[in-house]
Parts: C-alpha cells; sequence; structure tokens
C-alpha cells in the first residue's frame, strides 16, 4: 500500500504526472473544490492548484469537475480564469478508488480573502468595486453575447483576483450552451444545476422552468447572478436567501437603477450585460477611466499620451494605492519596455515606484529602468539620470559594469550640455560601481574631455566629480592622474569656480600626495593663486597653501626626530574640517537654466556654505587684471590611456622647462629683458614709410618697404602694486601666441649695430620685367612693364 502512493505522490508535496509543487491550502473555494498555493517544478514560479476528489468513479459531482476542467481549457478571454495544466489520478483510500481532478490556473486567490486584505474603504473601495465589475460584465458578456454559453453561478465565491488586483471569473462546472433556439431541445438545459445554490437562483430556475429560460434572452440567468454578486460585494456578507436581494440600503446610489434592472422579475425585463458596462454610471471613475486608457494605449495619439502622463503622478495620489502599485505599475512598465509609451511615463512609474519596498522596486521596476537605458530616446535617457538617485543604489556592481555604463556614457559626448552634465553627475553614483578597468580605460577618458568642455559648469564640475571618486581609484591611476588634473587643467582655467573646484579637491584629497608631490608639483601651483583676480579663489589658495606647508612642517618634523608615525602623505594628518565638505556639486544645475549657453545668463556656484553668483561676462573673461590660468587642454599623451599622462608637470625638476611653464620669472628683475627692451625700443621709434616709386618707361630695382609685422605688439602696462604685470602672465602664451624673444623692428635700421650702421649694404635684386605682347596702357608714351613682388603696378598718364 505504501510503495504505490509513494509511486502516486512525489516527494514536496508534488503529483507524480503534475509538474508542480502543491503548497499551502486557502481558507474558501467555490463548489467543493480545494484551492492551494503552488509553484512551477521547472522555475518555481507561482501557481493556483485546485484539486476535487470523487467519492467513486461514478460521482456525479466529480463528472461537473471533469465539466469545468474542460470548459476552462477552451474558454479564453481576459477576465476569464487562464488554465495550465490539468490531471486527473487516483488514490486509494480504504481499499476504494477515489479519483481526484488537479486543475493548475495561473496565480490567484478568492475574492472575499482580498477584499478583507485591502481593507479600502470609501470613495477608493467603490472605485475598486467598480473596476473589478466591469471585468466580470465584460467575461459575462462574453460568454452570454458572444459564446452563447450560460455560466449559471455568478457569485462572490465562482471570481478569483490576480496579483495585479484583476478579477477573473472561473467556476465553470454549471457552464452550458444556450439552446433557446433549438424547438427540439427537452430537458434541463443547465446539466448540473443543482449545484447552484439555492438562494442564487433567479425564480424561473428555482421552479426548473426551462420553457420559460429557453425563452429568454441568453443573459438572463447570468444577470440575475451578476445582482447577487453585487450585493454580496456592497453588504460585506454571503447572500443567505433571495429575499435578502430586496435589502439595497448598501448599494451606491449610481448603480441602484441597475442593480434592480439586474433582479427584474421577468427575464426579459433583466439589464443586458453588455448595456450595463455601456450605460452605468458608477462605472465612470478616475480608476477605470485611468486603467481602460492604459489597457488601449497603443490606439491613442501621441498627444492624448502626453497629457495622460503628465496628469498621471498626481492622479495616482489619489487612487487606492495597492491598486496603482499592483495594476498600474506593470502597466506601466509594461508600456515603456515594448515602447507604447514615450518619455513623460518615466516620471509617475519611478514615483509609483518609490511607494515600493527596496525588494519590490527591484523586482517591478528595476529591469525595466535598465531595459531603458539601451533606448536611444535623448528624452528618456535625461528623465533616467535625472531620477537615478531613487534607483541607483538598488542597482548591482555586474549591472551598471557590463550593462548600463556602456549606454550612459553616450552622454559624455552628446551635443547637448544639459545631457552632460546629467551623465557627468550621474557618476557620483555609479563610478563606485565600476570596475578599475572601466574607470581606468574608458571613464577617465571622458572626464579628461569633459574638463576641456566649452562648458565653465561642467568643467567645474568634473573637478568635483575626479575629487569625489579619488578613493575608489588605485594608487597608480590616483598618482597620474589627480595632480594633473587639478593643478595644470583646473588651477589654470579661465572660469574662477573651476579653479576653487580644484583648490578645493587638492584639499580634500591631500592624504593621496607625498611630501615630494606637495613641495614640487602642489605649492608652486597655489602659491600662484594667492595673488588671483577673484577674491574666493585667493581666499582658498591661502587656505590651501597654509595646509600643505603646514603638513610638511610635521612631516620633516617627525622625520628629524626619528618618529616612526611619519607617513609617506603628510598631508592626511592634518586635512581641515572645511576641505571635507568639498564634494558637493560646485556649480548649479544647468536644468534650472534651460540653456546650454552659461555664458548668457548667471551661473550660481556653490561650494561648501558660500553662494556666489558670476557675471555674465565670467566665461569668456576679459579683464585687464593678471589671471593664473589657461583655459585650454595639454596634447593627449601617446603613452596615456586617460587623457592626463600627458600633463605631467616637470617644471620644478628642470630648469630648462621652467619659462615652458611660466614658472622661470618668477622673481621679476629690476631691469626689463633684453628682448623687451628693444620691443620696447621699436614701439617708441616712429614709423616711416617711403614713398611710393613712380613707374617709368625705365627699368628700375625694386625697392623695400618697410612693413608693420602682423599681429602688432602691445604696449607694455605698467605692473600693478603686487609686483605683475599682464606682460608677465604666465598662462598668456596659452591663450595666445607669446611675443618672440627675438625683437623684430618696425624700422629695419632701428636696430642694427652700429658697426654694421655704416657699412655697405646689400643691393636690392632687381625685378625681372615682363612683357605681354599687344599690351598697351592709356595716354602717351611706354607702358611700364609688369613687376613681381610687392610693389603695386603703377601707370602713369598725362
Amino acid at each position: 500500500m505504501l510503495k504505490f502512493l509513494k509511486g502516486v505522490v512525489g516527494s514536496g508535496g508534488g503529483i507524480k504526472d503534475l509538474p508542480y509543487n502543491i503548497g499551502e491550502p486557502y481558507s474558501t473555494a467555490w463548489g467543493g473544490w480545494a484551492h492551494f498555493r503552488g509553484t512551477s517544478k521547472d522555475d518555481n514560479s507561482p501557481v493556483s492548484i485546485f484539486s476535487y476528489t470523487g467519492s467513486n468513479a461514478q460521482d456525479a459531482r466529480l463528472a461537473a469537475a471533469r465539466n469545468g476542467a474542460k470548459r476552462l481549457r477552451v474558454v479564453r478571454h481576459p477576465n476569464v480564469l487562464a488554465f495550465l495544466h490539468s490531471t486527473e489520478v487516483e488514490n486509494i483510500d480504504g481499499g476504494v478508488a477515489k479519483p481526484t481532478i488537479y486543475l493548475v490556473t495561473e496565480p490567484v486567490m478568492p475574492l472575499s480573502e482580498k477584499i478583507q486584505e485591502l481593507d479600502l474603504q470609501g470613495t477608493q473601495r467603490n472605485e475598486y468595486y467598480a473596476w473589478g465589475l466591469n471585468q466580470i460584465a465584460r467575461a459575462v458578456s462574453f460568454l452570454n453575447n458572444d459564446c452563447k454559453l450560460v455560466h449559471g453561478n455568478v457569485c462572490l465565491a465562482s471570481v478569483v483576483v490576480t496579483a495585479t488586483l484583476d478579477w477573473k471569473l472561473h467556476g465553470l462546472d454549471v457552464l452550458s450552451e444556450f439552446d433557446g433556439a433549438n424547438p427540439a431541445a427537452t430537458g434541463p438545459m443547465l446539466q448540473y444545476d443543482w449545484l447552484v445554490g439555492t438562494q442564487f437562483k433567479s425564480l424561473e430556475l428555482a421552479k426548473s422552468d426551462w420553457t420559460t429560460i429557453r425563452k429568454s434572452p441568453p443573459w438572463a440567468l447570468d444577470s440575475w447572478g451578476l445582482g447577487c454578486l453585487i450585493y454580496e460585494l456592497f453588504s460585506s456578507a454571503k447572500l443567505a436567501k433571495t429575499e435578502d436581494l430586496r435589502n439595497t440600503s448598501q448599494i451606491p446610489k449610481t448603480l441602484l437603477p441597475d442593480y434592480q434592472k439586474l433582479l427584474a422579475s421577468a427575464p426579459v425585463k433583466r439589464l443586458n450585460s453588455a448595456k450595463l458596462l455601456e450605460n452605468s454610471e458608477f462605472f465612470h471613475n478616475k480608476l477605470v477611466e485611468t486603467i481602460q486608457f492604459m489597457e488601449i494605449l497603443n490606439l491613442k495619439d501621441s498627444v492624448e499620451k502626453d497629457v495622460f502622463f503628465r496628469k498621471l503622478p498626481t492622479l495616482a495620489e489619489q487612487l487606492p494605492r495597492p491598486i496603482v502599485t499592483k495594476k498600474l505599475l506593470p502597466l506601466l512598465s509594461s508600456a515603456l519596455e515594448f515602447g507604447s509609451a514615450a518619455a513623460p511615463a518615466l516620471n509617475p512609474l519611478l514615483k509609483i515606484g518609490s511607494w515600493l519596498s527596496q525588494d519590490e522596486f527591484n523586482v517591478k521596476v528595476l529591469p525595466t529602468v535598465i531595459k531603458l537605458f539601451a533606448s536611444t530616446d535623448r528624452a528618456i535617457r535625461v528623465g533616467l539620470l535625472q531620477h537615478i538617485d531613487s534607483f541607483g543604489a538598488g542597482l548591482s556592481t555586474q549591472v551598471v559594469d557590463e550593462q548600463i555604463f556602456s549606454h550612459i556614457a553616450t552622454g559624455f559626448a552628446d551635443t547637448s550640455a544639459f545631457l552632460r552634465e546629467l551623465t557627468l553627475k550621474s557618476m557620483l553614483l555609479l563610478a563606485p560601481k565600476l570596475s578599475q578597468r572601466t574607470i581606468t580605460g574608458s571613464l577617465l577618458k571622458h572626464l579628461s574631455k569633459l574638463q576641456v568642455d566649452e562648458e565653465p559648469a561642467i568643467r567645474t564640475n568634473t573637478t568635483i566629480l575626479l575629487g569625489n571618486i579619488a578613493s575608489h581609484l588605485n594608487d597608480a591611476t590616483r598618482k597620474r592622474v589627480l595632480i594633473n588634473a587639478f593643478t595644470v587643467r583646473a588651477l589654470r582655467d579661465g572660469f574662477a569656480p573651476a579653479r576653487v573646484a580644484g583648490i578645493m579637491a587638492l584639499m580634500a584629497t591631500a592624504e593621496y600626495y607625498d611630501a615630494t608631490e606637495i613641495a614640487t608639483r602642489i605649492l608652486p601651483h597655489l602659491v600662484v593663486l594667492t595673488v588671483d583676480s577673484d577674491s574666493d579663489v585667493r581666499t582658498r589658495a591661502f587656505q590651501a597653501t597654509e595646509q600643505f606647508v603646514q603638513s610638511l612642517k610635521d612631516y620633516y618634523s617627525k622625520l628629524q626626530s626619528g618618529d616612526p608615525t611619519a607617513v609617506a602623505a603628510p598631508a592626511a594628518n592634518v586635512a581641515s574640517a572645511g576641505s571635507l565638505g568639498l564634494l558637493g556639486w560646485a556649480v548649479g544645475s544647468l536644468a534650472s537654466k534651460k540653456s546650454n549657453d552659461l555664458s548668457s545668463a548667471p551661473a550660481e556656484i556653490t561650494s561648501g556654505s558660500t553662494i556666489m553668483t558670476a557675471p555674465p561676462s565670467i566665461a569668456t573673461h576679459t579683464s585687464a587684471q593678471p589671471r593664473f590660468h589657461v583655459d585650454e587642454p595639454a596634447t593627449a599623451s601617446p603613452t596615456s590611456n586617460d587623457g592626463w599622462g600627458d600633463a605631467q608637470d616637470q617644471a620644478f625638476g628642470n630648469d630648462d622647462e621652467d619659462e615652458k611653464d611660466g614658472w622661470g620669472d618668477m622673481d621679476l628683475p629690476a631691469e626689463p629683458a633684453l628682448a623687451l627692451s628693444r620691443i620696447r625700443a621699436a614701439q617708441q621709434k616712429p614709423v616711416t614709410t617711403q614713398p611710393k616709386p613712380v613707374a617709368t618707361s625705365t627699368s628700375s630695382p625694386v625697392k623695400h618697404i618697410s612693413r608693420p609685422a602682423i599681429g602688432r605688439v602691445k604696449e607694455s602696462s605698467p605692473k600693478s602694486s603686487d609686483g605683475w604685470g599682464d606682460d608677465d602672465d604666465p598662462w598668456a602664451a596659452i591663450a595666445a601666441p607669446a611675443p618672440s624673444t627675438t625683437a623684430r623692428p618696425l624700422n629695419p635700421t632701428a636696430s642694427r649695430p652700429s658697426s654694421l650702421a655704416n657699412g655697405p649694404r646689400r643691393q636690392p635684386q632687381q625685378a625681372q620685367h615682363v612683357s605681354i605682347d599687344g599690351a598697351s596702357s592709356r595716354g602717351r608714351g611706354r607702358a611700364a612693364p609688369m613687376k613681381l613682388g610687392a610693389s603695386r603696378i603703377q601707370r602713369t598718364s598725362d
């Protein structure tokens, strides 16, 4: 006996011929069926399993259960329970074989239990009931009007609810064809009408008046059942007897006229469920209209979609929260994933997703968001980046590194400055999830380009981002990138807040620099900025200089005393509290300006607790005051993979390179340099021009004419009180070509040595005469020959 049972019933609650595991039962089920939770043995997906065990092979109730399973297999409708699998086995109990039918469907639960779980009240309850009744009425209309079938037992127990809170009609054991058009039909039309409870039977069915039933419309019996369902819903109690249907105190006023028509005593006067859907005022509410719009979204035009999705975030707050998160949210995800919804749908998706727990969000929303990153729609990409704070924490390292980053990285080179800025800011959240290979091989290349972006806000925030992600770089990358990015580029930027960001980034990352780097590569750049034209830059430069100098003092005092706690990065121990507050965006978002041209509108700069306003001209600074910065990047090094390898500042290790980087003339001499004195002497000498030669009939040599050099040398301006003049700007050579060290006089004789002034001069070479046959000039005389060179052809006339 036990051996036979083990062959029939598998381990873990499974049946031998059933590829599903049976779980815990629900407390209620329709018509003698047992309703269990279940899972698939293949993928562990949830299902519902209904079972009915007959007393013997000839059990009439077992025949009705077989009819229900057969009908459910062939009847397919969105509002009818979806069939998955069925099987029938025999169990031996006391020597008697008892057949058991197993019916597997989509996962559902009884409506009565779901109502108690939701516990909706007032208007929200009525809106949800309206949506559920709308679905059941559509299922009944499909059976009665389209299929000419009669369900025969519509009630609260025959309705189940899916995970998305959709109502589904089941319990098809009594389902039969309507044969009213067949005059020869006799006997019961419903073979299993005895399964219907007495309290749910209409008057003609209670009397088994099949003649009247056949003469009635196909919907007469099921319209009565809809009335019973409405009563049970709003009275929150099972129908005990038919007379209770007269109690209408709990029925909503907008539904009461239709309720009375459904329960009309004359079958021919009962309201068709299709008419109920079309005319009932009860079904016209926000929830029903919103869900119906989403279900036919593909049929709507772009204008209707745009208006709907822009109103949806506000509307969703007014609808029942469980229905929004379990019904609307899957519809939104599906619409965005398959392209029927545009970018405006992203905002309500993420807003509704914010109402979920983190685990639910990762299951219901995050997969859709990951797929949307591959979208080519710029509006969707902007929306994702704007809301990345709401879902970025739930992204796994593998997903970010392998699936998302490659799509986001396209925004670094986008033509829209707004999208470039959003892409840059998203890295603050995503960079810690990237592998070192991706950071070094891809991210740093993009940041190198953004640090010389045309938008000053983007350049500034790139420096801020580098300061934030410095801890996620390996030691070799930090050595190669940080100082070059913060000094050679940020501290020389023409945008004052960008220089401030560079100073603060150096202070915040002080722990990564050793004493040699501080002394030779950081402090010289900071000292120059102590005389910067911007007051905030000067203030920050003094703070940073004091911090790094103090760190060097402490470091070398420990070395001299033999303190073993001396470390290679001396600045790590004295980082000021102010520097630790760096990691906020220095420049306000471009989104608030709705413009990609920062030079045409003020840019709000926030640095720590200080808020500055940049004037409109700050992006194209033309002040005559000295500036110690440049705006152009260095040439890319062929050996660097991230764009900073070429920016190594070697000015302090090689005296020959001092003048190249602008540090050779830090101590200005009392007298101007020889080249500069020559330029000034040439400028003080008046420019003389020779008279133009007069064309004659005889050949004459072409005379040299003195011309001013292209790009006239600008007069030297007097030095300011701090000892620096415009001619001494160390970074002016980057912004514009510097004057040549060899003076080029305006007058060729101005700078000739005295030893050669009176010496013989080289005779100018005569121009070759070119004769043109047949050419003649107006007037008398011979035509002047054509001359080659810079001289203008002159013609003489009387």
